[in-house]
């Protein structure tokens, strides 16, 4: 798994060519705004640290922290 990549939203850098006054075109990437985080987790009584995009931070606000770890769990991911 690639660093820049979110672990609950599956968020990747996009690909696309950058496009000069001339019109010359090269390639690119767009990263998302991943960063890493530290949340506690009650029932194990400990830390986990998730690298999420903003958007996965919003959604672990929402949903909690319990849920969003139960549902990597079941998709496999090691947290």
């Amino acid at each position: 798994m690639s660093s820049r990549h979110c672990q609950v939203t599956g968020r990747k850098p996009g690909f696309g060519k950058q496009v000069s006054h001339s019109h010359r075109r090269t390639s690119r990437r767009w990263l998302p705004n991943t960063q890493r985080r530290r949340y506690w987790l009650p029932s194990e009584n400990r830390h986990v640290v998730l690298n999420l995009s903003t958007k996965g931070i919003k959604t672990v606000d929402k949903r909690g922290i319990e849920s969003v770890v139960a549902e990597l769990r079941r998709q496999g991911v090691k947290v």
